[in-house]
């Protein structure tokens, strides 16, 4: 005999589709997950930094598998990509609240960085908020209207904060 497991629908409280498929008009949740897995561990790795993109990916969708079917946005870029932004900042909080040993760090020469490495030590020197702009619209691939929308702010803002975090990098860049 074949077990069938059930999910429950949010807004219903009852039992609806079997695990994994798709209740009538929606998408199954982990056809949302493989498409955007890659934007969200890039965008993730651009603002925590490799080491800890895993975990914040992990909080990020589910998160998202919370969230799933309450939402207008359900499988919006967009919408994913926001709670993606707000784990990482709940990450950058987090550490600012433990204490790092500076003594044990290993030393490492600039001549030993690679470019990428360098590019992305820049990056994450911009502010807060253009550092998420620049890793939304270039590492996920948003739109600047999508960026608007992850972030909380109108289009044009986040036009600017891209603008303004590339200006910046170019500036470093230049000065060497």
């Amino acid at each position: 005999m074949e077990a069938r497991t059930e999910t429950l629908e949010p807004s219903q409280g009852r039992a609806s589709a079997p695990a994994g498929e798709a209740a009538p008009g929606r998408r199954p949740f982990q056809a949302f997950l493989d498409e955007h897995r890659g934007p969200v561990l890039g965008y993730l790795r651009s603002m925590v930094g490799a080491v800890d993109a895993d975990d914040c990916f992990q909080e990020t969708f589910l998160a998202a598998l919370r969230a799933w079917g309450a939402q207008d946005s359900e499988g919006s870029r967009a919408w994913v990509m926001r709670i993606a932004h707000n784990k990482a900042v709940d990450h950058h909080r987090s550490r600012a609240r433990r204490p790092e040993p500076r003594d044990e760090l290993p030393e490492v020469s600039s001549e030993d960085a690679q470019p990428d490495d360098e590019l992305w030590a820049r990056v994450g020197s911009l502010p807060d908020g253009q550092r998420s702009a620049v890793g939304l619209r270039y590492v996920a691939g948003l739109s600047h209207r999508e960026v608007g929308v992850a972030l909380g702010c109108s289009e044009a803002a986040a036009r600017r904060r891209v603008a303004d975090g590339l200006s910046r990098l170019r500036k470093q860049i230049h000065e060497g």
